[in-house]
């Protein structure tokens, strides 16, 4: 799956480890039954958001605010966020994952990056201008919002969801334009929202045994300690939701499909913190914590930590010496000024999410056996979908298809929910990138067009992503040669060795050399960190053109998605995902007497045979491809023993290309 998603609409409160909004409950009835849908096309909803900029306007000239900007992260800086913090959705009604927006008592923009270029395009009215990241002559939201100010003029931003880093870079260049950055403490998209606006959620805490997790919170921390001795610091505050959730080892469900919670943690050489509602820990919880952890309320962070500091500073200043408190660089400005700003903290990379991003035995052994089983679920459904369509001539549209794939994976073991809306598309609908399908507004599949399905699941032992492109009629040979590099792009990046510190950055290439030989490329990065039964999109690692990827190298235990792709709008759209994960490999030779690293495929269902085209192939392309279908058939068959359909279908997806 990509870096970014949609934003949930709503959001339903789940019992125990459902961390889903539901779709339906009796999917496999109304799959079987095979009702028609209504609808035929897909016409994205546009919200009228003339009141509301009004609304938000007056609000602006009663704070003496000439700019105001919404991210579209949370206190927390997640990609994923609760309904409850979707500001930036509610201000312009465009509903993809990455978007920044700005509003003058004037004009109002929507940045966002080429995955979305065709989603905003149909979202966002005619108040907006649409600022397309990354092309040419088109200004970055900073510039833009840079441009607008003149002498005096005051920018405006809520500083609990912007990191102090970001607010630094925007103030600077606004005052440099004559204009003053300004932190406003209550958020007044939340005063235009009013009590429409959804609640917070405030699901249970879970924990997660150590049958799964492979590592004691307790030795977590002393990892954590022995960072703050080594940097001579007070303590580290941990705002990040994943990363609470992995260093205590819990899990929870307050934002859909991410199983996390609302927290903070405070960590220091002798002390460590849970800032969460009490109300979502059950006894056995507070028992997992035990003496080790102190609780304490949410809200009630900023203070302590504005306490915590003052009281350290007071012993630096009797001692002479100034040790910091360590904050993430993805911390709130709010955090940072509330531990006293630049002078008492150091922002860093991550520590927490450094260490959690590298696996252990018991996450890597997790992420190959739920990645056997996931595979076997999408196989099932594949062949399914095919039969239905071709066989039966069945009518389904692109909603049925996700809710039954969800179905057939709720019949394996440790499924707890999925891991994103599922993108189920066929034709046109394929070339938008993140495309969700809805009732009432979804496409009938077409068995003569490509049908994408990007997918994945959450498990109690790994977090899946998977994508397959596939055609079950005749493709045309645009199509098929399209599919082909890709499918070679994908192969050239799961077959690469490399020296150990080399990055993501570095190998982005490699899945798009093919493409490029064509003068054909993909607006969205090539691989995402994955987190172990956590957030589907995991950093701080990655495969891509981002500055992040160029700063932090793979290394053992990592867990990357290898996801290439080409789409034509309104036409088609074409994606092959792998899950790999990084591991030491031997070579002949090492210079520099540096260990080498290559990739271990974990994701286990068929590639499209009907898309490939072989002339485009060498034969160690098609003994790669023979070798992993082997490979998918000998793990994922026995779920078929009694299944004559997907057996079927299984084999004739998986014949080798060679005879042996």
């Amino acid at each position: 799956m990509l870096a970014g998603r949609f934003l949930l609409r709503s959001h339903a409160k789940s019992a125990a480890w459902s961390y889903v909004v539901p779709r339906a409950r009796a999917v496999f009835l109304r799959a079987f039954h095979l009702s028609p849908a209504a609808c035929t096309a897909v016409d994205m909803e546009k919200v009228n958001t003339t009141a509301r900029l009004a609304e938000l306007r007056k609000l602006m000239k009663d704070r003496q605010v000439d700019i105001y900007m919404v991210p579209s992260e949370d206190s927390h800086q997640s990609e994923y966020i609760a309904p409850c913090d979707g500001r930036r959705e509610f201000i312009c009604g465009f509903s993809g994952s990455a978007g920044y927006a700005v509003i003058t008592h004037e004009k109002a923009a929507l940045s966002t990056d080429g995955r979305y270029f065709n989603q905003a395009e149909k979202q966002l009215d005619s108040n907006w201008e649409l600022l397309k990241q990354g092309l040419q002559d088109v200004p970055t939201i900073s510039e833009w919002t840079a441009d607008q100010v003149e002498e005096g003029k005051v920018v405006g931003v809520d500083p609990r969801i912007v990191t102090a880093a970001d607010a630094r870079k925007l103030g600077d260049k606004i005052k440099k334009k004559g204009g003053k950055y300004k932190a406003i403490s209550e958020n007044l998209i939340d005063l235009v929202w009013g009590e429409e606006r959804p609640p917070r959620p405030c699901e249970p805490v879970r924990v997660q045994p150590l049958e799964y997790s492979g590592k004691s919170f307790q030795d977590k921390l002393e990892d954590v300690r022995k960072e703050l001795e080594k940097r001579k610091s007070v303590g580290f505050v941990v705002s990040m939701l994943d990363e609470v959730a992995w260093l205590y080892n819990l899990r929870g469900s307050d934002i859909p499909y991410n199983p996390v919670f609302f927290s903070y943690a405070v960590v220091t050489p002798k002390a460590a913190s849970l800032y969460v509602d009490e109300s979502k820990l059950s006894q056995a919880v507070r028992d997992h914590l035990g003496e080790a952890v102190t609780i304490r309320p949410y809200d009630s962070i900023f203070e302590d930590v504005a306490a915590l500091s003052a009281k350290s500073q007071q012993t630096n200043d009797e001692s002479g010496e100034n040790p910091k408190y360590l904050t993430s660089t993805r911390a709130s400005w709010a955090l940072n000024q509330a531990l006293g700003g630049p002078e008492r903290v150091d922002e860093v990379r991550s520590p927490v999410g450094d260490a959690k991003a590298i696996k252990n035995e018991t996450e890597l052994e997790g992420m190959r056996q739920c990645h056997i089983r996931d595979g076997a679920a999408l196989t099932e459904y594949f062949a399914w979908l095919e039969d239905q369509l071709v066989n039966k001539g069945a009518t389904l549209n692109e909603v049925d298809g996700a809710n039954m794939l969800e179905a057939m994976r709720k019949k394996h073991d440790r499924f707890v929910g999925l891991s994103f809306d599922t993108i189920s598309s066929t034709g046109p609908n394929a070339a938008v990138i993140h495309y969700k399908p809805e009732k009432g507004a979804c496409s009938i599949i077409d068995p003569k067009a490509i049908y994408l399905c990007d997918s994945g699941a959450q498990y109690l032992d790994g977090t899946t992503d998977t994508t397959r492109t596939l055609h079950f009629g005749k493709p045309t040979d645009m199509e098929k040669k399209a599919y082909t590099l890709v499918l070679k792009g994908n192969i050239a990046l799961e077959r690469v060795r490399f020296p150990k510190g080399t990055t993501g950055f570095a190998l982005d290439t490699l899945a798009r050399q093919f493409l490029w030989a064509e003068g054909l490329d993909y607006r969205h990065g090539t691989g995402h960190g994955v987190g172990s039964f956590l957030n589907v999109h995991e950093g701080p690692i990655g495969i891509g053109t981002r500055v992040q990827y160029s700063e932090v190298s793979l290394s053992a235990g990592n867990v990357i998605s290898d996801e290439p792709g080409y789409y034509e709008d309104g036409n088609f759209g074409i994606r092959i995902e792998n899950m790999v994960m990084v591991k030491e490999v031997e070579t002949k030779h090492k210079f520099g007497e540096k260990p080498y690293l290559g990739f271990e495929r974990v994701t286990m269902t068929p590639h499209c045979r009907n898309l490939i085209d072989d002339r485009l192939l060498t034969e160690d392309e098609k003994k790669f491809i023979d070798e992993y279908h082997q490979e998918v058939f000998e793990k994922t068959s026995k779920y078929f023993e009694n299944d004559s359909l997907t057996m079927a279908w299984l084999k004739r997806e998986t014949a080798p290309y060679q005879k042996t």
